[in-house]
């Protein structure tokens, strides 16, 4: 069930499936997805490999057809629309790839312009316009340039100019930092964010890393084998998480270790809003003994400092319900549970 939410709703789905095949060979890469996407937000979707993220985004512009199901554009059913409408709707809707995509025999400046031309602009427009777009992804200086001169966060500036070419209102970005290191991530996920303040685009990031969704999104859906999890706000699901991928995704896949299976633990939160004592170390000393940290992140979600702990907790079950009530009487958030991520 999505949150509430306000705002005009650009990208509405429902019911949407996707088989690939038929009979005892078909996969089902998408079921019974239900998504609402509002103007001007930052949306996140991520999942593990092979989870249906990328077949999402592509049946978000019918690029790939929907076995069942609507998907709804600024008010337009895809679904209904014929060829030529179809291929128009498509233009209000940038994508941009991990790989860029890139005509290698065009220059930075001829790459923008290139579905201006086959849209039938102008080529003294559509230069203007690549113009405009190579000053706001700040490369001016590399019009003449080729993509095999380019860096890859300067091929993908690059590409987002391109995806911007014919003014669309929805920009979907497929892994679009996947190929980059993380300095030149952080660059592109900033002009990301100035591109959606500035020029107020709704911006639909597709990814396996949660912490590109943590820097740049206001709301993420989390799939997991072809269905959406979980769904909420990125601050909500950074210090809430309700389902087992969301909280594989949030301690990184693995690194604490098989050998905690089924270990009792408490997840302890800090939002921003209560002191910043050390509260680990005086509920040990409180309660008179040790935990094993498992685990910990902190985040700027929101303009606000937040993050959490995991913690191992100790066999005795009157020393645990001590803990809590310590951390209940301080007003710390915490959620028990058992690692098996």
């Amino acid at each position: 069930m999505e949150p509430a939410c306000s705002g005009t709703p650009i990208i509405t789905i429902r019911g949407l499936n996707k088989t690939f095949g038929a009979g005892d060979t078909a996969v089902t890469a998408l079921q019974g997805i239900d998504l609402t996407i509002f103007e001007g937000e930052v949306f996140g979707i991520i999942g593990l490999s092979g989870a249906g993220k990328s077949t999402l985004v592509r049946c978000m512009n019918h690029l790939e057809k929907p076995t069942e199901g609507s998907v709804t554009i600024a008010g337009k059913a895809l679904e209904a629309l014929p060829g030529k409408e179809l291929l128009l709707a498509r233009r209000g809707m940038g994508m941009i790839f991990q790989q860029f995509n890139l005509l290698m025999q065009r220059t930075a400046l001829q790459n923008i312009c290139f579905p201006l031309e086959i849209s039938g602009v102008s080529r003294a427009e559509a230069k203007k316009r690549a113009r405009e777009l190579l000053q706001i992804v700040d490369l001016a200086d590399k019009e003449k340039a080729y993509p095999a001169q380019l860096s890859g966060g300067q091929k993908q500036r690059v590409a987002i100019a391109r995806a911007l070419a014919a003014n669309p209102k929805v920009l979907l970005c497929d892994e679009a930092t996947s190929a980059l290191d993380p300095t030149t991530t952080r660059a592109i996920l900033d002009l990301l964010r100035e591109i959606n303040q500035r020029l107020g685009i709704t911006i639909v990031v597709i990814t396996h890393e949660m912490s590109v969704i943590e820097e740049i999104c206001s709301r993420v859906a989390i799939i997991d084998n072809s269905r959406i999890a979980e769904i909420g706000s990125v601050r909500d699901i950074f210090l809430k998480p309700r389902t087992d991928i969301a909280k594989k995704l949030l301690y990184a896949s693995g690194r604490l270790g098989e050998s905690l299976m089924g270990q009792r633990c408490l997840r302890i939160v800090f939002d921003g809003t209560k002191t910043t004592s050390p509260v680990i170390s005086n509920m040990v000393l409180e309660c008179g003994a040790p935990v094993n940290i498992l685990f910990a992140d902190t985040k700027t979600i929101d303009g606000k400092m937040v993050g959490y702990t995991l913690v191992q907790l100790p066999d005795s079950d009157q020393i645990i319900e001590k803990m809590k009530k310590y951390l209940t009487l301080h007003e710390i958030t915490y959620q028990e549970e058992a690692y098996h991520v």
